[in-house]
């Protein structure tokens, strides 16, 4: 789905450029070229989203063990830093026709292209944003925003050349761009922030959350306890990783049955590929007061209460519950 959906962004992105220049050959607008400039930049990070969302789709191999998902934050950043250029450039148009005004052609005929572009860029724009989130692809999802913005700064430079329009207010042309000029340039860097904090492995705290909540609902007695654990996402898979404590005389059959529950349940809810790697922990004496499994055969303390798994003390490689005088036991 996220391959269709960006060879359709960047097919689309062709037409609209073209159509956009078409409106700035006509009229002379530096609005309608700051819509145009901006295309441009669809153009190009389309065709470099389109091989990234195919490249990520490749399964891993021994040179990429953990897949080709990365690609998608290096399309995103070329795309940012391709924004934010196209913004500065913008900038330095705008000024000059404020400092040199160049008659203006057939504007009636320009808006109407442009507005047209626009309601395209919009209603796609909005299906890529959500196709993007559903299947957690952030080349798509950026993609979609890109049109997005592009959608909104085409509405302002309609409103604006239709004022310029009525009212011959020539300087309105400049002062539309200039304005949406920084729009674009801080549209730029949040898909280059964004994407850096990806190649980073920046912790996504948010689907981090999420994946802490689908487990702390679906708990069993038997996982006594959770930490160290780590959530990425690239592309398509999500992996996980994390140290899960269970009753020490449990068999590796009867481990390796928790794993594939908790497996099953991650999959069930995110609809999605996931890779999980956990590392088993027997439980040791001081775990008694935190598991909750009922007719425990070797149990040495009651039982006290459960830790309810937050992502403030997930992350930490620390068993829960280890006191000082506990450590020993380990």
């Amino acid at each position: 789905m996220p391959v269709r959906i960006q060879r359709y962004i960047a097919i689309l992105s062709v037409f609209l450029f073209f159509g956009k220049l078409l409106a700035w050959y006509m009229t002379h607008s530096v609005s309608i070229l700051t819509d145009a400039m901006e295309s441009t930049v669809n153009v190009i990070t389309g065709f470099i989203g389109l091989y990234s969302v195919l490249l990520a789709a490749r399964p891993r191999d021994t040179n990429h063990p953990y897949g080709h998902g990365k690609a998608e934050f290096i399309s995103a950043a070329v795309e940012g830093a391709l924004i934010m250029v196209a913004g500065l450039f913008i900038v330095y148009e705008a000024i000059a026709q404020l400092l040199e005004p160049q008659p203006l052609h057939k504007l009636s005929a320009g808006i109407l292209i442009t507005l047209a572009a626009g309601l395209v860029n919009f209603f796609y724009g909005t299906y890529a944003v959500r196709m993007g989130k559903k299947h957690r692809s952030m080349t798509v999802e950026a993609a979609g925003k890109h049109l997005l913005s592009d959608a909104y700064s085409t509405l302002a430079i309609v409103v604006g050349l239709s004022v310029l329009l009525f009212t011959g207010w020539q300087w309105m042309d400049s002062l539309v761009a200039l304005c949406f000029s920084v729009i674009i340039f801080v549209s730029g860097y949040r898909v280059l922030r964004r994407s850096l904090a990806g190649i980073m492995d920046e912790a996504d705290e948010v689907l981090l959350t999420q994946v802490i909540d689908v487990l702390q609902s679906n708990r069993k007695d038997a996982w006594i306890d959770l930490h160290n654990l780590r959530v990425i996402q690239y592309g398509e898979v999500m992996h996980i990783d994390a140290h899960l404590t269970l009753p020490w005389y449990y068999r590796v059959a009867d481990a390796e049955k928790e794993i594939h529950g908790l497996e099953d349940m991650i999959k069930g809810h995110f609809k999605n590929r996931v890779e999980l790697f956990i590392h088993i922990d027997a439980c040791m004496p001081y775990s008694c007061k935190l598991c909750a499994l009922a007719n425990c055969p070797v149990r040495q303390e009651a039982f006290r209460h459960q830790v309810m798994w937050t992502m403030d003390n997930v992350w930490a490689d620390e068993k829960h519950g280890k006191t000082p005088e506990a450590k020993d036991q380990s």
